[in-house]
């Protein structure tokens, strides 16, 4: 009988830790979560336009002869996709424009998956999920969008 009593003591334990552990996981503020998932998006881009910079001919080679992106000229493309790839990093790392910016990077994303490197879809739906989270959730109270739109509140009321 004391073996039991024990037992189950051992077992409500655990579920109250569980329970406590899960609460607390659950109170994170979405400000907190934000912060790498901007930082994430960023560095994909950013890293991707530092390697199309570092060398423009090879860059122009690569969007005329692998990236061939369908309607678009491929040296237009090659600019279009470089100048997105330099502007938008320090836009989502600020929190400025960041729900505008999430829509055009998941645009990126779903040309490079559909016409570039289809088979790379693992990545490409990661870059996607957060882009998803960030559009639909915005930066967080840490950016700049956030203190923009307390400013319009606050100027509205």
């Amino acid at each position: 009988m004391i073996e039991r009593t024990t037992s189950a003591l051992s077992d409500l334990a655990v579920v109250l830790g569980v329970k406590t552990a899960l609460r607390q996981l659950d109170n994170v503020p979405y400000t907190l979560l934000a912060i790498p998932l901007r930082v994430a998006v960023a560095v994909v881009f950013w890293n991707s336009a530092m390697a199309h910079l570092a060398n423009w001919d090879t860059t122009l080679t690569l969007f005329a002869d692998e990236y061939r992106v369908p309607l678009l000229p491929s040296e237009f493309a090659a600019y279009m996709a470089v100048t997105i790839e330099v502007t938008t990093p320090p836009l989502v790392i600020l929190g400025l424009l960041t729900r505008a910016v999430s829509a055009v990077l998941l645009g990126m994303v779903a040309v490079i998956e559909v016409f570039v490197y289809p088979q790379a879809w693992p990545t490409h739906i990661q870059w996607a999920a957060m882009l998803l989270v960030l559009l639909c959730r915005g930066p967080g109270k840490l950016s700049l969008d956030w203190l923009v739109r307390r400013r319009l509140i606050d100027a509205a009321l």
